[in-house]
């Protein structure tokens, strides 16, 4: 596998993908159009990946790597009802960032690439993480700036759980941030964040042993419950039993108060999970979990047989493990053909009581049938399979898919069997999201991202994957026509329609509405914000950065007066832009965006301090242990 032609820069280094290389305090921006009195107080923040030490532009390099960067608009409450938009933007302050900052001798990441673990040579590959090795090592000699603890950039996700807002990374645990400043505050283990006022010392995700690093790595899409605000969460590790599981509830009740008040559960074994896989996403139902057990093996024993440390077996089997929420031990096992899903839409229960009681869990996910994005986001090659039987083959797409897994009753010993599973839609769609009120209920509608110029996830090489539609999928319509008349299963789909076929539509109640960008310029992952007092599910806004790709020069890349804007578009409609706020710089195109409400804003508990970048005059430079360090830094960086 090769990376993009020589010559050429990096796409997902260049352009709008280059990491940007300031960072502002609360700064006001000029804005057009109507602002939504709901986005009043609020916050949009989406979190991304901005490598600090990118220098060797030459080197592996993949959407997905980077020191994680958080870009917010807050809506301040100006006198009056005046609304006006502030930008901010922060790295986090994670052990990798604040140990490469002030560098002089790291020219690329202390992390090994996501292309280097997938597309390397096996040799190639060992040195990488033995030089990450090397480099954590060293973190802990005089002159360091900080000692590499976790290895998490916590480049991925956000939620807010419990009066704290988390960044989050699958290679470590949650990062608390503090809004609407941005402040890294510390590392949260699901009792306690570092910097927190209080003393609760006693161990959270990681719990106590010696893979109790491994344990405290969180998924990159934590779950927190809209009713019982529990924070739900996966572990996977590259040990047995290779997942755990965690449920953490709020530390004030908000449940029913008819709801027996639970426990923590902290780092339960998750059974039945046969090798170390790579697990970005599951589903969470009001009463129920599904863990995504899919080919995308992660394994760093693979190397010694000459096997890429990450790689997908295109014959190997998707397996779906559903169970209650609070007894991981009733896990059941649902098996069909070879996929990957990288993230979840929503996820929900069904009872019914004739002909007899059944319980059945649904799940809506975007379904990949290939690990194509993995090697298109690091500009490189897909690899050449093997001969594969012609029953695994299918188109490489990416769709929103639907699954309904009717539970088998304990007392019944046999086999659980996928009911449905089949496409809502043809169209290339990623990055979903639903109305926070409706999550892990029956909501109506996903909006989500597509793109209309090519195949969404097989982006030729040396080209990047952009944006340029925003979608809105009726669920609930589609999946009653595809259970009244059901397409064929696994391949099937309900809406075979292209995206100028939907375009085209002049239907009012279409299941599908696209919202397309005007040319040259391209989305990022949008997130709904409901109107108050709406009148219907979609009744409300969707917010989302935006760049004018026309403001690149002839190398295709960006000038320091670059910029991008917010804009807040009308998601019922999928038709206006209410209205558009132009940022003082750009955002690079990253990953998920997460909104906070004024009351989450406002409500956030105490911290004593935030963590901070050590001064030059704070190191000791003067010792031989600090030479040492800063000579075999060099050599290696």
């Amino acid at each position: 596998m090769e990376k993009d032609q020589p010559g050429l820069p990096h796409p997902y280094l260049s352009g709008n993908f280059a990491p940007i290389k300031r960072t502002r305090p609360l700064t006001w921006c000029p804005h057009s159009g109507t602002i939504p009195p709901e986005l009043a107080g609020g916050q949009y923040v989406r979190n991304g990946a901005n490598p600090l030490a990118n220098e060797d532009l030459a080197r592996h390099a993949h959407w997905f790597d980077g020191d994680g960067m958080l870009s917010g608009v807050l809506f301040r409450r100006e006198m009056g009802e005046r609304i006006e938009p502030y930008f901010v933007n922060q790295y986090i302050l994670t052990d990798v960032y604040l140990n490469a900052k002030g560098s002089h001798s790291l020219r690329r990441p202390l992390l090994p690439s996501i292309s280097t673990l997938i597309g390397a040579s096996t040799f190639a590959v060992i040195l990488a993480v033995a030089r990450t090795i090397f480099l954590i090592l060293l973190s802990r000699l005089p002159g360091s700036r900080k000692a590499v603890k976790k290895i998490s950039v916590a480049n991925t996700g956000m939620i807010y759980h419990d009066g704290r807002a988390l960044a989050t990374c699958e290679s470590g645990p949650p990062m608390r941030f503090q809004l609407p400043g941005l402040e890294t505050v510390g590392w949260y283990n699901g009792r306690k964040a570092e910097n927190e006022r209080g003393n609760d010392e006693r161990a959270g995700f990681g719990g106590e042993g010696h893979i109790s690093f491994m344990k405290e790595w969180t998924t990159g899409h934590p779950r927190v419950d809209p009713v019982t605000k529990e924070l739900i969460s996966i572990h996977a590790v590259l040990v047995k039993p290779y997942v755990f599981y965690s449920v953490i509830p709020p530390g004030s009740r908000v449940a029913s108060k008819h709801e027996r008040a639970r426990r923590p559960i902290f780092g339960a074994s998750i059974t039945g999970v046969h090798s170390p896989k790579m697990m970005h996403d599951f589903g969470v139902a009001a009463h129920h979990t599904v863990i995504l057990d899919l080919p995308l093996l992660m394994d760093p024993l693979r190397l010694v047989s000459g096997k890429p440390m990450i790689a997908f077996d295109p014959v190997g089997r998707s397996r779906y493990g559903v169970f209650p929420r609070y007894e991981p031990h009733r896990i059941q096992w649902f098996e069909t053909k070879q996929c990957l899903i990288f993230h979840t839409a929503n996820c929900w229960e069904t009872y019914t009581f004739q002909p007899f009681a059944e319980t059945c869990v649904h799940l809506v996910a975007c379904r990949l049938t290939s690990a194509s994005v993995l090697y298109n986001a690091g500009a490189l090659s897909s690899p050449t399979p093997k001969a594969v039987p012609p029953e695994y083959v299918e188109e490489d797409q990416c769709r929103l898919y639907y699954y309904s897994f009717p539970l088998v009753p304990d007392s019944l010993d046999e086999k659980p069997v996928i009911r449905n599973q089949w496409a809502l839609s043809a169209i290339p769609f990623e990055f979903p999201t639903v109305s926070a009120q409706c999550a892990m209920s029956a909501a109506r509608f996903v909006y989500g991202c597509s793109m209309g110029s090519q195949s969404h996830y097989s982006t030729a090489l040396g080209k990047a994957a952009k944006m340029d539609y925003l979608a809105k999928i009726d669920v609930e319509r589609l999946i009653a026509r595809g259970t009244a008349h059901p397409p064929q299963q696994i391949t099937g789909c309900v809406d075979k329609r292209t995206i100028d076929e939907v375009m085209d539509s002049d239907d009012a109640n279409d299941p599908i509405k696209l919202f397309r960008m005007p040319a040259n310029w391209y989305a990022q992952e949008a997130r709904f914000v409901a109107r108050r007092g709406a009148s219907s599910e979609d009744d409300g806004w969707l917010l989302t950065y935006v760049f004018d790709e026309s403001q690149l020069d002839s190398r295709g890349e960006c000038g320091e007066e670059a910029t991008s804007e917010l804009w807040v578009i009308d998601a019922k409609s999928m038709k206006d832009v209410t209205a558009k706020v132009r940022l003082p710089q750009r955002v690079p195109y990253g990953l998920h965006g997460a909104w906070f409400p004024e009351e989450e804003v406002l409500g956030q508990r105490p911290v004593e301090s935030f963590r901070r970048e050590v001064p030059e005059e704070a190191l000791d430079l003067s010792s031989a242990l600090s030479r040492t360090r800063d000579v075999m830094e060099k050599l290696v960086g």
